[in-house]
């Protein structure tokens, strides 16, 4: 079968979650596209102590990003290829997302997708052992709060609170400007990864025989008919030589990601037109928007050789988040850290930083970042990588945050607490201490908290950069919509996976709400 009402395509961190959401009802046909394997049986990808493996790995589409003037040209952007996209390869770290950040959506244009419209869909995706009324405790996605078995962790929120940064809990209603703790994570009892797939498509598959979830499937572009009505995708059939069509009578949803969602669009003819005609592609719609916007948490770090040995086994290896405002008046942190309980030399050991197997650290990131990028086809090659460029540390904004970070990054391991922790600075080491030497250290040896978002983002009917309304359809297009970071306006101010799960609830809802007769 060939034709559906739906056809989802990208079976990611939202694309899961319409899909599954759609084929509750048995009356409607799902066809799910996913270019990668499945998940399932899979303990390279379920077991979420391994999540580090799958970097640059064969689930990995493992972006390089073009040339940086202001940063790291060695960095490689992780896009997950398998089901379940990034929540299938992320350290599954969970978050609602800031009722401040869901607000401005709103405010910018985006009705329907303040806090108010949004925390019940938080609500109604999770089971959370957190407390509180506004958890949810029967939602698909079981989050659960990490458990404090690493002493170094333990000193280390000790060392937080003497700096100034109490310890707090997360995910309680209430934004933490300043406030360190333990994560609460999309992971099970037994540490297999919460995932999109494993929530909400593993209970079903096999079981509605009107959902198809078709792996190791490559789109290679939408099908737009003269009347610029998207009628399906185009993929690469399984032998890898011919193409197949799949039709969707209803709606075509693209959930690729930040970065193959613009390429996607691009390839089928909808971005910057002169773009498009640069490298042969015919222009459907002049959507100049498309691949715009890039948005990212950029990350440093900064590493301790560990007095004492280091916990052996960890539930993700990145337990702890630290958030901190760097000037006062602010409703939401422009700084986090992570903690890592063991080294972390991906980008510093070419540059000759010293490493150490037993080593901890702090990733300072920037949450709220200004620098702007974009996403662009390398060629009209749907086989060819697309180009990213995201321009990182091209606004002065986040050289300030971040080097505001590596050096309270200092005061807080030269506290009391850690004292029986914190030998040796590895990186970027102790005579590494001017604006001057810490900005040639950031922008040798940053990495990215591997958050790329808002390349196809929505925004108000009349924004003309803004390519998706508000209903997450795509402008100019019909039967057409995105469901996935690419789709936010900005970035969260913290991790965004459930967000993005968010983003998929609530896209089908709205199909839902658009199919019932007037």
């Amino acid at each position: 079968m060939d034709e559906f009402d739906y056809v989802v395509v990208g079976g990611g961190t939202a694309g899961c979650v319409v899909a599954a959401r759609l084929s509750e009802d048995p009356s409607v046909t799902v066809c799910l596209l996913e270019a990668g394997p499945s998940d399932v049986g899979d303990d390279n990808v379920l077991r979420l102590e391994r999540w580090m493996g799958l970097l640059e790995s064969g689930y990995d589409w493992d972006y390089p990003v073009e040339p940086q003037e202001h940063g790291n040209s060695f960095m490689r952007h992780a896009r997950a290829r398998v089901l379940g996209g990034c929540s299938s390869h992320n350290s599954c770290i969970a978050f609602w997302a800031p009722a401040e950040d869901l607000d401005a959506w709103a405010t910018a244009g985006c009705t329907g997708w303040g806090a108010a419209d949004t925390f019940p869909l938080y609500r109604r995706l999770e089971s959370n052992d957190g407390p509180g009324d506004h958890h949810g405790r029967s939602g698909p996605v079981t989050i659960r709060t990490v458990q404090p078995n690493d002493p170094c962790g333990t000193a280390l929120l000790e060392a937080c609170a003497q700096a100034d940064v109490p310890t707090t809990s997360f995910n309680t209603g209430t934004t933490v400007v300043r406030g360190a703790g333990w994560f609460q994570i999309n992971s099970d009892e037994n540490n297999m990864r919460q995932s999109s797939s494993v929530a909400y498509l593993h209970p079903v598959l096999g079981k509605r025989p009107n959902l198809e979830v078709r792996t190791g499937i490559r789109a290679q572009r939408l099908l737009i008919d003269a009347d610029r009505r998207c009628t399906g995708a185009a993929y690469l059939a399984p032998d890898l030589v011919h193409s197949r069509t799949v039709t969707a009578r209803r709606e075509t949803i693209v959930s690729c990601g930040a970065i193959d969602t613009p390429k996607l669009l691009m390839l089928s003819g909808i971005g910057p037109a002169d773009h498009l005609r640069d490298v042969g592609v015919d222009v459907v719609l002049d959507a100049p928007g498309v691949g715009e916007n890039l948005q990212d948490h950029p990350e440093g770090v900064i590493m301790w050789e560990a007095k004492q040995p280091m916990v052996a086994t960890s539930q993700q290896w990145w337990e702890i988040g630290i958030f901190v405002d760097t000037e006062p008046g602010l409703d939401r942190p422009d700084l986090m850290f992570h903690y890592g309980s063991m080294p972390f030399d991906m980008n510093t050991y070419r540059r000759g930083y010293p490493t150490s197997e037993n080593a901890f650290c702090l990733t300072p990131n920037v949450t709220r970042a200004r620098s702007r990028g974009t996403v662009r086809l390398r060629t009209r090659d749907y086989r060819d990588k697309p180009r990213v460029d995201p321009r990182y540390f091209t606004d002065e904004h986040d050289v300030r945050v971040m080097t505001y970070g590596l050096r309270l990054a200092r005061r807080i391991a030269a506290q009391p607490a850690l004292a029986p922790w914190a030998g040796a600075e590895l990186a970027p080491g102790p005579d590494v201490q001017t604006d001057a030497e810490l900005l040639h250290y950031i922008a040798e040896t940053h990495n990215t908290v591997y958050h790329p978002s808002c390349t196809v983002k929505m925004g108000a009917d009349d924004d003309t950069s803004a390519p998706l309304d508000a209903r997450l359809r795509v402008k100019g297009i019909e039967a057409l919509r995105v469901a996935d970071g690419s789709a936010m306006p900005d970035l969260v101010t913290v991790n965004p996976c459930i967000t993005t799960m968010m983003i998929g609830e609530k896209c089908a809802d709205m199909l839902k709400e658009d199919a019932r007769p007037a």
